[in-house]
């Protein structure tokens, strides 16, 4: 669960426990002793007393802390992450037994957490993993698996890019991909709000202290809303600025990568102007629009940006909420205007949308039998063929079969051309707006 994190030799102790009661103290210090390390490194007090001795002095590689005397574990455990530095190995102990709190601890980025009265062999086996698991090499690589990155665009506030975002990311999951959405409106950003999750502070933790961003911190920051998907969203006061040149977005953008086989990036569209960085590594740009004067203009402008700072990307035009008989402008004229084609036509369905933020739900779980899930049929399709042309691409260039990472992502079923690796199978994706 804690990302491996190599710090310079001798930095940092290599133990340090904080306990509640003589019998834990009295344990701990036997397993410390038979694996080398200092007993005067177990100390007397819990949570509490952890959180302002770290505040203080270097974290340990491995951190054992008692919450037998915590009223709110789970909150105390996030106060702790505010002081213990990346890479530290976290063991939790406690007397409440509630497999929900085990769940939610160790989703906070914990890497055990033992009921009490402690038993020394469970206890010699976790400090033995905890071991294990700080001097492990990493594993995984970016560059060893493929990864896709897709930012959706809205051209104007209230247009649904959020509700595409979600929707896109949850059927992404649903493959058995392990996907992450990343939600860059850090005031007022309804990714978590839109599947009825609390966003944590981790998103405005970023922004505010770059340096602290790794793989420790995506983990602990990030909020599962299933075994394959995972949220980084915020809810900053609206009174409190965050001022930063777009390094800490990069950043999460680049950890993302290393950590999920699929990012999703719900881009507000003014980021594009201030940070033109983010866009860079997009295999795919989804720009969601509507048929109005204004979408059009701002469609238009859009599309020219993205062909001078990200030729790489395939872009898809959405559009979004369309009612038959009631639209500002024609389709025809639309894309007269925009010299291009609309590639998928998302009808509205307020029945739809409006039962799915009652349930918590992405609109496309909810809508499955609706024309609208029939709309994300439609654009999953449409990403596969524009995988396969990239994948063309990419094999007359290198010379070589290579399967494209947007064909990874999208293959499937309805496509022309099958990527060649192993485990290619389509979500059915399309949306609608909110």
């Amino acid at each position: 669960m804690n990302a491996p994190f190599k710090p310079a030799a001798g930095s940092r102790d290599p133990f340090q426990a904080f306990v509640c009661d003589e019998h834990s103290l009295d344990l701990l210090r036997v397993v410390a002793q038979e694996l080398g390390w200092p007993i005067e490194r177990v100390n007397k007090g819990g949570l509490r007393n952890a959180v302002q001795a770290l505040s203080m002095a270097p974290s340990p590689n491995v951190l054992f802390v008692d919450l037998s005397e915590s009223a709110d574990p789970l909150n105390d455990i996030n106060s702790l992450a505010e002081v213990c530095e990346p890479g530290t190995v976290v063991i939790a102990s406690g007397q409440i037994n509630d497999v929900r709190l085990y769940r939610d601890l160790l989703g906070s980025g914990i890497q055990d957490y033992l009921l009490k009265p402690l038993n020394i062999d469970n206890v010699r086996d976790a400090l033995a993993t905890a071991q294990a698991v700080f001097h492990a090499p990493k594993e995984v690589h970016a560059d060893d698996r493929p990864h896709f990155m897709v930012s959706v665009i809205g051209t104007r506030g209230g247009v649904g890019a959020s509700t595409v975002v979600n929707s896109l990311a949850w059927l992404t999951s649903k493959d058995k991909r392990q996907t992450a959405l990343l939600d860059l409106d850090v005031h007022f950003g309804t990714g978590a709000l839109a599947l009825d999750l609390e966003p944590g502070r981790g998103l405005t933790d970023a922004v505010e202290n770059p340096s602290r961003i790794d793989g420790l911190f995506i983990e602990r920051a990030m909020v599962r809303a299933s075994a394959t998907l995972a949220i980084l969203s915020a809810e900053a006061p609206i009174n409190q600025p965050l001022l930063t040149d777009g390094s800490a977005y990069f950043q999460l953008e680049e950890e993302l990568r290393a950590a999920f086989e699929c990012t999703f990036v719900d881009l507000p569209r003014n980021m594009l102007v201030q940070h033109p960085h983010l866009i860079l590594e997009s295999s795919a740009v989804v720009l969601v629009t509507e048929f109005t004067l204004a979408s059009a203009r701002d469609t238009i402008r859009i599309l020219s940006w993205l062909k001078s700072h990200a030729p790489q990307s395939q872009v898809v035009i959405v559009a979004n909420k369309v009612q038959p008989g009631i639209v500002e402008i024609a389709r025809k004229d639309f894309e007269h205007s925009i010299e291009r084609a609309v590639d998928i036509i998302m009808p509205y369905d307020a029945k739809v949308t409006s039962q799915a933020a009652k349930l918590g739900k992405p609109v496309a779980e909810a809508g499955k039998a609706s024309k609208l899930g029939q709309a994300f049929t439609q654009l999953a399709t449409l990403l596969t063929q524009r995988a396969s042309a990239v994948e063309s691409a990419d094999s007359a260039t290198k010379g070589k079969s290579e399967s494209s990472l947007l064909g990874k992502l999208f293959s499937g079923k309805g496509s022309s051309a099958k990527a060649g690796k192993k485990k290619d199978k389509a979500p059915a994706m399309a949306e609608q707006g909110d």
